[in-house]
């Protein structure tokens, strides 16, 4: 059985509330779980304590079971130093996407328009005199 230590979505619509839980994989994200490892509440300001907790001792004890541990958890036990932080690997993050690169060229062509407008009555002049 693949356990996983994951977030499963409580609260309202638009009012999210999440439990740190340990689950079987296969299970759906807001059903059936082992065992409540902790809270997460994203409403609170980021510099609250109530904002994330975990019961540390439990969670290391489902990770010597072998339990996977996903993005989004492994991220808060890393800025709660239980884990050591990974390496991430984005290099598309920073690249715009295919619309904005669009629009970026139209307007790279348009302005080189202009310049080659501006340019031409400047050269007509001074090729009258």
């Amino acid at each position: 059985m693949a356990i996983k230590i994951r977030l499963a979505r409580g609260g309202s619509k638009k009012r999210p509330f999440y439990r740190i839980v340990a689950a079987d994989s296969r299970m759906p994200r807001d059903g059936r779980f082992i065992e409540k490892l902790g809270t997460y509440n994203p409403l609170l300001p980021k510099d609250s304590e109530d904002r994330v907790k975990m019961d540390v001792e439990r969670i290391q004890h489902w990770i010597g079971q072998g339990a996977q541990v996903t993005d989004r958890v492994s991220r808060f036990l890393e800025a709660a130093g239980v884990v050591e932080k990974k390496q991430r690997n984005n290099p598309k993050k920073a690249v715009p996407g295919k619309a904005a690169q669009e629009r970026a060229e139209a307007k790279a062509a348009k302005a080189a328009d202009a310049a080659e407008a501006a340019a031409a009555p400047a050269a007509d002049e001074a090729t009258a005199e």
